[in-house]
């Protein structure tokens, strides 16, 4: 077996077993026998050993037709529990990236599907089934929105209350997690929950289960209590000032140490909602350990785990939204090495904390081109979270030296990041540069708001750096010849990737282009560069607010310039908004294969045809040159030339217009599939419903018949009950007599005890108002003997303030004539400063006259720089112009050489036959 033919072997296999899948789905379907049963249990189970990761996100349609078959049969309650738990297997086993559980979540509707299976065995909670289903309905809903109408889904959610409530282990840990992943971001979830009547119940269990020994179910219950109580008086008393701090501990502890990755992920998700609260983020600001638990958490970068790191990164990010806590945050990372040491202490412990603070600021720069595998999602959110912090950082009044330490640590690392890129990796490994390199310029560009670190980037950052790069995205987008360069309104995900990141290089460019040598000459001719068209009418039709300003801001730039194309970029432009506004009408209309005319399509292969055969002629008498004694008289080479470009661009156009059509026919076909998987698993769903009602229709047609015979048994009752209440009205009208003789009573005993109470109150009042007479009176002279102290210590005090008066007076009096001779000293002075006024006058004058001779040094320095970028784009074309005349020339002189070889030939036979 030849090497390549073992490197497709699986997946050759998986194709087989995908296709024996569902020829066995469709047996069971049509006859389900023991032996149909044990053939699908059993491709089940083989396709279940083969490694199918990214299966379902490639978009086959065999993979999907046998998802689609296996989810209708798991709905099934006919199914059998074990093939049932096998489809289950696969299919978490398909889902096990993000891709494919977004995937099997919103295109095959599992969630429901799974709710199904648990509704239908959910009599028994400790069923293996119902635990396989809530495990796998946990990873399934981590970070998606399920809609609380969707079928079974309010089933799902009862269940999941009831098991909550009876204190069942062994289930408790999966339904409070599914319940936490079903209440988070999710406001239709959260308002069923709380128009249940027993949601005050729930609130008493959830609050039992904060002491519980498991801290992934602590977790899970502050995580579903933040969702549900946040913004209500529950939610104020749980996390109200005096509590909320243990719970910061308690949440940063279990991210520290805590009990595995999917813990440390909920606790990150639970301090992420909570900080949507300005109260709780007030909170945590003025946390007096916050500095040391994000110095902790930042150590967990050390691990190289990319899963912990990705979670860590994630939750900084989230914490920088909170202006108070990005300021904390810049503080942690870009703290001097030297005083963490030096708080560290002497202790030993103390001096392995205060390195391990030193490195958190390096433990971010290490990610940024870490060899883990699965870092390229934690180097970009090194990358944005670096951006944040120091855009905080540079944005105060002074920058400090552990930030310019900081940066020039960082920027060898970012410039790193830019090198490596090769097209021929395919188009994956490009789409990752490009995210990668238009992080990498907003860190740049962040940099460059500020002198101090402006200086830094210029000094590392060249023109060819820059040009490079500039040069190879321009490769990837276009190619040399304009007939196979793509369509610029092309709605391809990775050329608007490659757009974007070619305007951020040359917005840095841009903002460098007087710092970095010979970068603004390179900067205006890539303005002049028609290839450049394409990524700024992207930008300047784009939807993002921030790519059409940065469009705005080079074409101002590029507007002066003499070379610049102003209108291909118009043309450019007109061209996007034509391919959205068609882009919109086929996703309004839905089907597009209808509306394409297969008339028109017919003319245009027949055109098409036709200019091929027109033009292959042509090249081929070109070529030969037996046509070209006698045409050359009526029509020259450059007509010739003239026409076979003018067919050439024809034809180009005509298979543009191909190209959209068959793009609209792959819309038209992904559309029906997708069409086709939402009947299919509609009309699964519609037969459980059917199902469901009849047995409800069976139901309640036996509880009518039992209610009937309790109705007979009713009117016997009523009627003995007609002949009890005649007795009982007879009692009745005798204790009426004996209760208005008692009312009669109860009346004159109410007189006297209101009499009594009136006059008891009367006493109370009088005996009151005597102690407060009786105070007042010893308060009152108590004052008027401390007021005569007063009055005695107020007339000595009057005493001394006069003696003090007259000696002041004296004092004035020598101030007095001080202040005259101050006077003629002042004006001394005053004559002396109108002197230093009109030389500073002078002054002033000479320099606005130097300061406008320097203006126009600097226009024409710029002119000057202007015209030598347009005269080399000329000397190029004049060089390529100039390589053409030499090949004609040399053809000419070629042959020259042959008709002289010839001629020279003929003379000398001539003389040998005379002779």
């Amino acid at each position: 077996m030849f090497p390549e033919d073992r490197k497709n072997q699986p997946r050759m296999d998986i194709a087989t077993c995908l296709k024996s899948l569902l020829v066995a789905i469709q047996q069971y379907r049509d006859s389900r026998t023991v032996q149909h049963t044990a053939q699908l249990q059993k491709q089940v189970e083989d396709l279940s050993g083969l490694k199918c990761d990214g299966l379902l996100s490639s978009g086959q349609f065999l993979p999907t037709e046998c998802v689609s078959g296996l989810v209708e049969l798991a709905g099934s309650p006919s199914t059998s529990p074990a093939l049932t738990s096998a489809i289950i297997s696969l299919l978490a086993q398909l889902g096990s990236d993000d891709a494919s559980r977004e995937v099997l979540h919103s295109s095959f509707n599992l969630t429901s599907t799974l709710a199904a299976v648990i509704h239908h065995h959910g009599n028994t909670p400790g069923d293996p089934l119902v635990l396989q289903c809530l495990q796998v309905l946990q990873k399934l809903t981590y970070n998606t929105r399920t809609f609380q109408f969707s079928n079974y889904i309010r089933e799902l959610i009862g269940f999941l209350l009831t098991s909550i409530q009876s204190q069942n282990e062994d289930v408790v840990m999966p339904c409070l997690g599914l319940l936490a992943n079903l209440c988070r971001d999710n406001p239709s979830v959260q308002s069923h929950i709380k128009s249940m009547e027993n949601v005050r119940q729930l609130y008493r269990t959830l609050i039992n289960f904060l002491a519980h020994n498991s801290l992934t179910v602590v977790i899970f219950t502050l995580s579903i209590l933040a969702s549900l109580t946040l913004n209500e008086k529950v939610g104020e008393k749980l996390f109200e000032a005096k509590n909320i701090h243990q719970t910061f501990q308690l949440v940063f502890n279990i991210i520290v140490n805590g009990g595995g990755t999917l813990t440390r992920k909920y606790s990150v998700d639970l301090l992420i909602d909570l900080l949507k609260s300005p109260k709780v983020a007030d909170y945590l600001s003025r946390y007096q350990h916050f500095s040391a638990c994000v110095s902790q958490v930042l150590g967990l970068l050390h691990l190289k785990d990319a899963d912990s790191a990705a979670t860590v990164l994630q939750l900084l990010l989230s914490m920088c939204s909170v202006a108070a806590l990005r300021s904390q945050l810049c503080a942690v990372v870009f703290r001097p090495a030297g005083a963490k040491l030096r708080a560290a202490g002497h202790r030993q412990a103390g001096e392995q904390n205060g390195g391990r603070k030193a490195e958190c600021g390096l433990a971010l720069v290490q990610w940024l081109s870490s060899p883990v595998e699965g870092a390229e999602k934690c180097s970009l959110q090194t990358l944005q979270l670096l951006t944040e912090l120091l855009e905080e950082s540079l944005g105060a009044e002074s920058v400090s030296e552990s930030t310019l330490s900081f940066v020039e640590m960082l920027l060898p690392v970012a410039l790193g990041l830019l090198k490596g890129l090769d097209p021929a990796k395919g188009d994956a490994h490009l789409r990752k540069h490009c995210h990668r390199l238009t992080h990498v310029c907003t860190l740049l560009l962040t940099l460059c708001c500020r002198d101090a670190t402006r200086s830094l980037v210029s000094s590392q950052v060249s023109a060819q750096l820059c040009l490079s790069q500039v040069e190879t995205l321009l490769s990837c987008c276009h190619s040399n010849s304009p007939l196979t360069c793509l369509p610029p309104v092309s709605s391809n995900n990775l050329s608007q990737l490659c757009a974007e990141s070619l305007l951020k290089v040359l917005e840095l460019m841009s903002r460098l282009r007087q710092q970095v040598q010979d970068m603004e000459t390179s900067f205006y001719r890539m303005l002049q560069d028609q290839r450049t068209v394409t990524p700024l009418s992207l930008a300047l039709t784009s939807h993002r607010r921030e790519r059409v300003q940065t469009g705005l801001a080079l074409l101002l730039e590029a507007t002066p310039l003499p070379d610049f194309p102003a209108l291909v970029l118009g043309e450019s432009i007109a061209a996007n908004n034509a391919y959205r506004h068609r882009e919109a009408e086929l996703s309004a209309k839905r089907v597009a294969v209808q509306e394409v005319p297969p008339p028109r399509m017919s003319s245009s292969m027949t055109d098409a045809s036709s200019g091929n055969k027109s033009v292959s002629s042509l090249v081929e008498k070109l070529q030969t040159g037996m046509e070209l004694q006698e045409p050359t008289k009526d029509s020259p080479l450059s007509e010739i030339i003239d026409v076979y470009e003018q067919k050439l661009a024809g034809f180009a156009s005509k298979e543009s217009r191909l190209q959209d059509l068959l793009e609209a026919k792959a819309l038209a076909l992904s559309q029906a599939d997708r069409l086709i998987a939402q009947y299919r698993l509609q009309r699964a769903q519609a037969e459980a419903e059917a199902r469901k009602l009849a047995c409800l229709l069976k139901d309640a047609e036996r509880r009518r018949e039992d209610l009937q015979g309790e109705l007979g048994n009713q009117v016997l009752e009523v009627e003995r009950s007609r002949a009890d209440m005649e007795e009982l009205l007879q009692h009745n009208a005798r204790l009426q007599r004996d209760s208005e003789e008692h009312q009669t009573l109860k009346g004159a005993y109410n007189a006297l005890l209101n009499r009594f109470t009136e006059t008891e109150r009367l006493l109370k009042e009088l005996q009151a108002a005597h102690i407060s007479l009786s105070k007042q009176s010893d308060t009152l002279r108590k004052n008027h003997e401390a007021l005569q102290l007063h009055k005695d210590k107020i007339t000595s005090e009057l005493q001394e303030r006069e003696a003090e008066i007259k000696s002041l007076q004296l004092e004035v009096e020598k101030k007095n004539r001080d202040v005259a001779g101050l006077h003629a000293e002042l004006r001394s002075r005053e004559e002396t400063l109108r002197e230093k006024d009109q030389e500073r006058r002078d002054l002033e004058e000479t320099v606005d006259v130097l300061r406008k001779e320097l203006n126009k040094t600097e226009q024409a320095r710029k002119d000057v720089s202007i015209k030598a970028s347009s005269l080399e784009l000329q000397k190029s074309q004049l060089e390529s112009k100039l390589k053409q005349k030499e090949d004609e020339l040399n053809k000419h002189s070629a042959m020259i050489a042959m008709i002289h070889s010839l001629s020279s030939g003929k003379l000398k036979s001539d003389v040998n036959l005379s002779l």
